[in-house]
């Protein structure tokens, strides 16, 4: 045999089936285009953007041929009813708050937070790694949906207010824009609680139809002007230690999607958790500054009103429990992992943070 004949022919098979095996590769992905509705504005550059970046990576990772198509609030169906427009397939998916949808049953306030309840590390841990996630997904079963934590904004501030809050006396019949459980608890303080989608909130304060309104914290309520109608900021937004925000998608088209694309959402979900979580972190400074620069006043709740609330929700969570079987099935795994997770950081976590954050407010 003609040995350099043979390396010859050899090296052009080689390269043949190279240049057959790279397409056919490309071509075994199917092509796939999903709508995704948001129930945040376009200015919402954290919010909106969990859904610009998810569907870009998403793309990155299939050669292009899984397509997310983002819309905002209002564009394909009102932000309230993103949850709806998933459930019964006008969308494929959404990123919405589940907290959003208490009234269908208040176990949905789990997957976002519960008033006084987990921060943002401690709900990530609940989830994945103390069977949150499992009861969740059990629970949106009866929704025709899947969900996937796709983001988080971090502990919230308490809102923007008219006029000073000096007591529980104070909130008698103040309408506050506030969702979740929140709402309920101060309900039962005399508010008078109103559920409006972020883009729709600040000509409602405008106008006066709310007398206060609480969204998110200083970088998302600075660029939706809450300070130019309001004076008062105030903290903390005991209501959201954290608000998980997942990916929402509709039961059938998930169920439908191959294992590869799966793993892609999946990871692309956990990428955009991540840092939706340190852009929030990164960029609520800067904008508190500014807004306090600009004429806020920050004030914090008095002890009289946190204590109230505290008392309020602990005494909600056991009526809920007691009447309603999803509720009480949520509440039997996170009563337990709420109390150890406040060992632990009240053992390392709260005293490191308390000392560091005293020395560095002495050197400023």
């Amino acid at each position: 045999m003609d040995r350099r004949k043979f390396i010859k022919t050899s090296g052009l098979v080689t390269g043949a089936a190279a240049a057959v095996a790279t397409p056919a590769i490309a071509q075994s992905l199917p092509k796939v285009s999903w709508r995704l509705t948001s129930s945040y504005p376009k200015s919402l550059d954290t919010l909106y953007g969990l859904s610009t970046h998810l569907a870009k990576r998403v793309a990155e990772m299939t050669d292009n041929q899984f397509q997310i198509q983002p819309f905002a609030a209002g564009e394909i169906v009102p932000a309230l009813q993103a949850l709806d427009a998933v459930q019964n397939g006008t969308v494929e998916c959404s990123h919405t708050l589940s907290s959003f949808y208490i009234g269908k049953d208040p176990a949905f306030a789990f997957d976002t937070s519960l008033p006084f309840g987990l921060n943002t590390r401690q709900q990530n841990a609940w989830l994945h790694q103390g069977g949150g996630i499992e009861l969740v997904r059990e629970f949106m079963k009866s929704y025709n949906v899947h969900m996937i934590p796709s983001g988080n904004t971090g502990a919230q501030m308490g809102g923007w207010f008219r006029k000073e809050i000096k007591s529980v006396a104070d909130l008698k019949g103040l309408k506050f824009r506030i969702a979740g459980l929140g709402g309920t608890i101060l309900a039962r303080l005399g508010v008078v609680p109103q559920q409006i989608g972020g883009g729709d909130i600040y000509p409602a304060l405008e106008r006066g139809t709310i007398d206060a309104a609480e969204f998110s914290g200083p970088h998302d309520d600075e660029k939706l002007g809450f300070q130019k109608v309001a004076k008062y900021y105030y903290y903390p937004g005991w209501w959201e230690g954290c608000a998980n925000v997942p990916l929402v998608v509709n039961m059938d088209k998930w169920n439908a999607l191959p294992a590869h694309y799966k793993a892609v959402v999946e990871a692309a979900c956990t990428e955009t958790l991540l840092l939706s979580i340190a852009k929030y972190d990164n960029q609520n400074p800067d904008a508190l500054f500014r807004l306090v620069a600009s004429g806020a006043e920050l004030r914090g709740f008095p002890q009289d009103v946190m204590q109230a609330a505290f008392k309020e929700a602990f005494a909600l969570y056991g009526e809920l429990a007691a009447s309603n079987a999803n509720f009480k099935k949520f509440y039997d795994s996170w009563l337990p992992y709420w109390k150890k997770e406040h060992v632990w950081f009240r053992v390392a976590e709260l005293p490191f943070d308390a000392f560091v954050s005293n020395q560095a407010q002495a050197q400023r």
